[in-house]
């Protein structure tokens, strides 16, 4: 077992919430995405709040602008083939501001949260307005 499951623990609630968005929105017409982060006192990784964005830019105002979160995406597109797909993906969210205590704990539960949620991939960005630039990402375009 690694060491950051042991530090890191998700419980029983949020490992079922994980589980069930992750089925639930693998056939979804728009982007899914909710909010988890880290309680620095227990390290307890939880859902934020309990919205399911629908949409990129009141995700991105959900964003803290000081302390990093994980964002769990589900984003259907129409890929180049005319083939639809779904991709579900990890938004690791580092703010430059933050300070580096939270910078190390996010680090260090990066893995962890992947795993648990099952994503695919992980893609990193720091600002808000990064979001806007995901539909492109997803689509492997530089």
């Amino acid at each position: 077992m690694s060491s950051e499951s042991r530090l890191y623990t998700f419980s029983t609630e949020t490992k079922d919430k994980l589980r069930k968005f992750r089925l639930g929105t693998s056939r979804a017409k728009d982007p899914q995405a909710v909010i988890y982060q880290i309680d620095k006192k227990s390290l307890e990784i939880s859902q934020a709040d309990d919205e399911v964005y629908t949409n990129l830019q009141e995700l991105g105002d959900e964003l803290p602008d000081h302390s990093p979160r994980f964002v769990l995406l589900s984003y259907p597109l129409t890929l180049s083939s005319g083939r639809l797909s779904v991709p579900y993906v990890m938004l690791y969210y580092l703010p430059v501001t933050c300070n580096s205590e939270l910078r190390m704990l996010y680090a260090g539960a990066k893995e962890l949260m992947r795993n648990t949620a099952e994503v695919g991939k992980i893609i990193e960005i720091d600002t808000a307005e990064d979001l806007e630039e995901i539909e492109g990402k997803l689509k492997g375009e530089p």
